[in-house]
């Protein structure tokens, strides 16, 4: 038995990665403030925006397996710096394209595509290599705080700049926010040593790490309770500002909630590190689920008040991006880390394919009924479903094959 110190955890890099996912997901989570502003402003229906929006949920998710691909194969450095440079490039041109299209380009395709390129995948399978696997799930905790606190840090700004400035403006300076991006992604770079090229199988053991994943039910099972979280988040990202303002308060109550959603998912994601390192992790999931459904309940059982949407994003945001350490972490167990940002990139195309029927059916919900309660219970059932499909995942590597030689 070897008596060797447990490696220490390489902080530059995560929290370079922390900083890059704080700057991309702000971008990402901050949408639903402008989609009032455009409306009134432009004249473009709450309907088309969702759609924009929409695509731009499916974009992110479809480009991450791509990206993770090419990070895996490539290093992070050359993906990052392409998806921070195409991110600022699809805010700058938002406001000068008009009409649905040109939403559905700037927003749906170039930003959306550039933050997935600066997203979980290829972030977290960036790192996960070189840490020890008893500290991965840790990890993949603090980079997702970093996405939170940016949804936090941001949220409030760009409400001021909307309400002072106009949107246009606060989407240029997102837009600069963005090429943040580039100097953060050096210390990703991918350095002599990370992999071991001679062992890995090269396309040939994606390949096999593919299809034994894709003939693996624990997986599945994993993409469907990442759907239904993706779904969850898309519409409360897009419709939370549109359904408190039928609730007559103000823009405020907006930016305050999806900014207290951020801030309570930085301890919610951080929990959530440190106890995928102690308890099962397909038990954590579920347990996460579980109480979205039951929050949702109590919300709409209260009365609608300025308070009620302070508690509800508050606790709502505990749970928020908290499903993405220990997904990520099972994803790890079960095919180890060689692949991780393919793997897990596939995982969350699930996510953004539930995602845009999220924002995009909130609108259509909206525009047919006059509010969103047929949203709320579809959230409801989808979230009692995933808590149950977890139960039957299995935590430890499947057994055949030659790429479970790479599991921990």
């Amino acid at each position: 038995m070897s008596n060797a110190p447990t490696p220490r955890l390489p902080w530059g890099i995560l929290l370079a990665a922390s900083g890059i996912l704080m700057i991309t997901m702000a971008a990402r989570q901050t949408t639903g403030l402008f989609v009032e502003p455009i409306h009134r402003d432009t004249g473009i229906s709450i309907v088309d925006i969702s759609f924009a929006l929409a695509i731009g949920q499916f974009v992110w998710g479809a480009v991450q397996p791509v990206f993770g691909a090419l990070a895996d194969q490539r290093g992070p450095l050359p993906v990052l710096v392409a998806g921070g440079m195409l991110l600022a490039a699809g805010l700058a041109l938002s406001p000068l394209l008009p009409g649905a299209w040109g939403l559905g380009l700037s927003l749906g395709l170039m930003m959306a595509a550039g933050a997935g390129a600066g997203s979980f995948s290829v972030l977290i399978g960036a790192t996960a290599h070189r840490l020890p696997v008893e500290r991965r799930s840790f990890a993949a905790g603090l980079i997702n705080a970093g996405g939170s606190l940016g949804q936090f840090v941001f949220a409030p700004i760009l409400q001021v700049v909307i309400s002072t400035a106009g949107w246009a403006r606060a989407m240029v300076l997102m837009a600069v926010a963005s090429l943040l991006t580039l100097p953060l992604a050096w210390p990703l770079r991918r350095r002599a040593g990370d992999h071991a090229p001679s062992t890995d199988g090269g396309e040939d053991g994606l390949r096999a790490q593919l299809r034994m994943a894709l003939r693996e039910p624990s997986y599945w099972y994993l993409h469907l309770g990442f759907f239904t979280c993706g779904l969850h988040i898309a519409f409360l990202v897009t419709h939370l500002p549109g359904e408190i303002a039928l609730c007559g308060l103000s823009p405020t109550v907006s930016s305050t909630s999806i900014a207290l959603i951020g801030l309570f998912n930085v301890a919610g994601s951080l929990m959530m590190g440190y106890l995928g390192q102690r308890y099962r992790m397909k038990l954590l999931l579920a347990a996460l689920y579980a109480s979205r459904a039951l929050m949702i309940g109590l919300y709409l059982a209260a009365p609608p008040t300025a308070l009620t949407f302070y508690v509800f994003a508050a606790a709502l945001g505990f749970t928020w991006l908290a499903t993405v350490p220990p997904t990520a972490g099972l994803v790890g167990k079960l095919f180890g880390p060689r692949y991780l940002g393919t793997l897990f990139g596939l995982t969350l195309l699930s996510h953004q394919i539930g995602g845009f029927f999220g924002a995009w059916l909130g609108g259509v919900v909206l525009a047919n009924t006059g509010n969103y309660m047929v949203m709320w219970y579809l959230d409801i059932g989808l979230a009692w479903i995933a808590a149950v499909v977890h139960f039957p995942i299995r935590e430890q590597a499947p057994r055949q094959g030659p790429a479970a030689a790479v599991t921990p």
